[in-house]
This record gives C-alpha cells, structure tokens and sequence, in this order.
C-alpha cells in the first residue's frame, strides 16, 4: 500500500484572476489527488488535497511556481489528518 497524506496550502500573490485555480485543478487532477481549491474574499487562495506522497511532492512543487501570468509571494504549507473518506476528485469550491 502506498503512503498517503493530506495537507492545506494558503497562498499570496497574483493568485485571483489568473487561472491559479484552474491551473491548480488541471494538475491535481493529472496527478490522482482529491481535494478542493478556493479564492478566498481577503486575495489569498487555499487548497486541500489529498493522495500519495511523491504525487503531493510533485503537486507542492507544481502550485509553488503557479500558472504563466501568476506571482506567487508566500507559501505555507501545513499536515491535516487524513479524511475518513479520500475525497476521489478535485474541485474548485465557491
């Protein structure tokens, strides 16, 4: 069985309006992960995702950089506990 984990990112910059979320999207999806995307009313974008480590390495590193036309200013990062349920798809929430 391969390693899984969970993680909550919050990022700042040139996040909204630039196709961050879609972008963010498109690469989890790529890469097996679950979980959710969502700008958030202060300019800040917040993801959760879930999936197999080496997937989560390549996904951090992926958002860390961002879509042409993004700015990434700061990063962190944090561990959740793993969901009861490993969500199957990622989503860009509202």
């Amino acid at each position: 069985m391969t390693e899984r984990q969970r993680r909550y990112f919050l990022v700042a910059g040139r996040v909204q309006g630039v196709g961050f979320r879609y972008f963010t999207r498109a690469t989890a999806c790529e890469l097996g992960l679950g979980g959710f995307v969502r700008n958030r009313p202060d300019g800040l974008v917040e993801i959760e995702v879930e999936g197999e480590v080496v997937a989560m390495g390549e996904f951090e590193k992926a958002v860390r950089k961002g879509p042409p036309g993004a700015r990434v200013e700061t990063f962190t990062t944090e561990p959740r506990p793993l969901a009861a349920s490993s969500p199957r798809e990622f989503t860009i929430a509202v």
